[in-house]
Order: structure tokens, then C-alpha cells, then sequence
């Protein structure tokens, strides 16, 4: 099998990272109407996609931000009831997040919305073409989170890495 040439390759990357702006540009849009933020969404979505309950670091982590940005989300969304902090079972210097009951119904709408947006989106193409999609975005994760076990690269809210913010820090925004 023939490796691509580098034409392909940043066509490729470019079309990756300018279709995952605009996916996640137009899901916030839709999100809007519930009265939620990605920053918000983001961290809803991932606590109620996991079996266990998370660390602060955790969530950090599955989120693609920094520990001290989730912080100021978690505060909002306890303050709206929507999680709780806990103290760990299993370590009570750790605290882990729950979503509370009262964000069940956000949690479906948010849901509900995602999927009507990945359906209009994902409408014409078939079972293969998404297999090899998959497999692709695999390979890809892989590779970047074998590239960074610390998560030092982690996405922040406004969508630049960790490392671009150090660079910039000067610059305004």
C-alpha cells in the first residue's frame, strides 16, 4: 500500500480540523436553546457517559481542558444543581463529580439535540464509510494520546491546545 503525499495529508488535516469546528459550532448553536455552553455540555456529557464516577482530573481529561477551566464549570453547574462534588469512597482527600437528578432532563435534551444533528449530518453516508471514518479517528487518537500521556496538549474551551496559549500568552484573544 502506497503511502499519501503531503498534499493529501494536510488536505486531510485541514478538512479534519475545520469539520470539527464547525460540528462543534453548530451543535453550540443548537445547545444555545437549552441554556447551555460547550464548556457546560461538555462536562453534563461526560459524566453521564461514564460507568463510574469521575475525578475533577478525570473529567479534565475525557473533556480535552485544563484542570483549573473545569473548576469554573463544575461551580456554575453546582450552583445550578445540575452536579454535586462528592468525597471518594475510596480516597477521601479525592472528590468526584455526580450529576444530580435535576440534570437527568438537560442531560436527555442535550442528547436529543446531538443526535438530531448527527443524523441531518450523517444522513448520506453508509455503514462502511463510517467504519473507515472510525478506524481512521482511531489510528489518529491513538497516536496523539500515545504522543501526550500527560494530557500537557489537552483542547481548551475556546479550542486552542494548552502549548498554543504558552506561546501566546501576550497576544489578546
Amino acid at each position: 500500500m502506497s503511502q499519501p503525499d503531503e498534499e493529501v495529508l494536510h488536505a486531510f488535516s485541514r478538512e479534519l480540523v475545520v469539520t470539527a469546528r464547525r460540528w462543534r459550532t453548530r451543535l453550540n448553536e443548537r445547545l444555545k436553546s437549552i441554556g447551555l455552553t460547550e464548556a457546560r455540555w461538555a462536562a453534563l456529557y461526560w459524566l453521564w457517559q461514564s460507568p463510574e464516577e469521575l475525578s475533577q482530573t478525570a473529567l479534565a481529561d475525557r473533556a480535552g481542558v485544563e484542570n483549573p477551566a473545569l473548576v469554573r464549570t463544575l461551580d456554575l453547574l453546582c450552583k445550578a444543581g445540575l452536579v454535586e462534588r462528592r468525597t471518594c469512597k475510596h480516597d477521601r482527600r479525592a472528590k468526584v463529580v455526580v450529576l444530580t437528578p435535576a440534570a437527568m432532563p438537560i442531560v436527555r435534551q442535550l442528547d436529543r439535540i446531538a443526535a438530531e444533528l448527527r443524523a441531518e449530518l450523517m444522513s448520506d453516508l453508509t455503514a462502511e464509510e463510517l467504519q473507515v471514518a472510525l478506524r481512521v479517528m482511531h489510528k489518529l487518537r491513538t497516536k496523539l494520546d500515545a504522543a501526550d500521556p500527560d494530557g500537557l496538549l489537552a483542547e481548551q474551551p475556546d479550542g486552542e491546545a494548552a502549548g498554543d496559549r504558552l506561546d501566546r500568552q501576550d497576544q489578546p484573544h
